[in-house]
């Protein structure tokens, strides 16, 4: 009985570590966080992005690595081209898909460029292409939103 009281306590713990992972300000999922263009913030973007799909979501770790490695390549892009003091990053979930979305005030499009085997910059785009379902920018009256998407297995 007292093993099983252990487990129980264990699975409440890990339950509470989950949900309790974000401060109310750093919840990709509730709400745009708000990063500033600087290199430093793709990794923040990537542990923002690998709790949330990986601790909270418990989403395979394949699947997560693949969209910790998108985040880091849209991040890229928005800090070295858009021009800004800050960026923004949402990830939605749901039945069946995850949506990741930066946001930055430019509103030049990115552009998918042929990608050369010597070529050292220049793969980001063609990276979100060939591990994403789907991707695309929405125009926003303020910028624009570079945005993927991933299947997810089902709960």
């Amino acid at each position: 009985m007292h093993a099983m009281m252990g487990r129980m306590t264990t699975m409440a713990d890990a339950r509470d570590i989950r949900n309790a992972a974000f401060s109310a300000d750093e919840d990709p999922s509730a709400g745009e966080v708000i990063l500033p263009s600087l290199p430093e913030s793709a990794g923040r973007a990537r542990r923002l992005t690998r709790r949330l799909l990986g601790v909270r979501w418990l989403l395979p770790p394949d699947l997560t690595d693949s969209a910790v490695l998108l985040v880091s390549e849209l991040v890229g892009n928005a800090v070295r081209h858009a021009g800004a003091p800050s960026f923004g990053l949402r990830i939605r979930r749901r039945r069946g898909w995850i949506r990741v979305e930066v946001s930055d005030p430019s509103r030049t499009l990115p552009c998918l460029l042929p990608v050369r085997d010597l070529d050292v910059s220049g793969r980001g785009l063609f990276l979100v292409d060939h591990l994403s379902d789907r991707w695309g920018v929405d125009l926003l009256a303020d910028g624009k939103a570079t945005w993927f998407e991933m299947r997810v297995p089902l709960p």
